[in-house]
């Protein structure tokens, strides 16, 4: 193989010329530092995180969203972290990688024993929120795992003391405001950053089919209950305003007889104690005029004649004469004494 002086880089045998390298080296290692320092000096963060920053491992800030610069080649370190979103963890059940509507049963986490020693799979979820960035990074290991595994001991607490037809029919609430309760005075004790939003069930069937039929028809019974209740309540709804109407009626009405009898008796008060003055000034007279109205009452249609005899001379006088016979017009009064 024959070597071409005139291709060698070192023609006529001579050295490079560091001169020249250096020359575009040195700016080349400057553009490199500034591009390094740049990259390194600066981060962002969006709405929903906040970032814990470090000066040599020691933490001296926290950052909201928006741009932010640090120190560069490691001095200054950030760790971002989600801690303006609610985060979820599912116990007892995953949702499927290929179909995210088809859902996994793990039964070591969703298998739990009541109060009445029945057995039940229980599917939930804890909603979660970093209340404390620096404690969630610092404050122990895996707060997330920790959270979980306190849920899901305090949620067995609670189902190991509730009976079976609670747990699968309308405890539910009540399971989940216990728990959240429980889980919430231990984790302010634990102070790891995380706070607990809540404990939701997702599901709660009976291990085998026959028992969960069973469980079935007693929610149908119970439904169908809640239905004739609520009929009966609207029926009554119904009837009560005829009814209350009705007793107004017959209340008015007693009302309005009682006080017709009590004017009447004032009336027949007052006409008595006319005719008592009457008979206080004229006793005798009186007495006559109240004795010949009786007998025009008690002898209807019969003339009634007066008695005014002088000394041995009988003398006879019609009573229509002497008395106002406009409200018996029709009727004859009369008698002979």
């Amino acid at each position: 193989m024959n070597y071409n002086s005139q291709n060698s880089p070192f023609q006529g045998g001579n050295p490079p010329d560091f001169k020249k390298i250096r020359k575009f080296l040195v700016p080349a290692i400057i553009i490199i530092l500034v591009i390094i320092v740049g990259s390194t000096s600066w981060f962002t963060v969006d709405n929903r995180q906040q970032a814990v920053v470090t000066t040599f491992g020691k933490v001296t800030a926290i950052k909201d969203a928006g741009i932010h610069f640090k120190l560069p080649f490691g001095i200054q370190r950030v760790q971002k972290v989600d801690s303006n979103v609610y985060q979820k963890i599912e116990v007892g059940y995953r949702p499927s990688p290929s179909d995210g509507m088809q859902y996994t049963t793990i039964d070591n986490e969703s298998k739990m024993i009541t109060g009445d020693f029945n057995i039940v799979n229980v599917d939930f979820y804890i909603e979660y929120k970093i209340s404390d960035p620096v404690k969630y990074l610092y404050g122990s290991y895996e707060p997330d795992l920790v959270l979980k595994n306190l849920v899901q001991s305090q949620f067995r607490n609670v189902i190991g003391s509730t009976v079976v037809d609670r747990v699968l029919t309308d405890g539910k609430s009540e399971i989940e405001i216990l728990t959240k309760d429980l889980v919430m005075g231990v984790l302010e004790e634990y102070d790891i950053g995380l706070m607990l939003i809540d404990v939701k069930i997702q599901d709660s069937e009976p291990p085998t089919l026959e028992v969960s039929e069973a469980f079935k028809a007693v929610e149908t019974a119970k439904q169908g209950a809640d239905t004739a209740i609520n009929d009966a309540k609207a029926y009554e709804n119904f009837e009560l305003p005829k009814a209350q109407a009705e007793a107004d009626k017959l209340i008015q009405n007693a009302e309005y007889l009682k006080q017709k009898r009590i004017n009447e008796a004032r009336q027949q008060v007052a006409i008595f104690e006319a005719m008592y003055k009457e008979y206080a000034l004229n006793p005798d007279i009186t007495r006559s005029r109240m004795y010949y109205e009786a007998i025009s009452n008690i002898l209807p249609g019969i003339r009634l004649y007066i008695d005014a005899s002088e000394g041995q001379t009988q003398k006879l006088l019609p009573l229509e004469g002497l008395i106002d016979t406009s409200s018996s017009s029709s009727v004859e009064r009369g008698v002979a004494e």
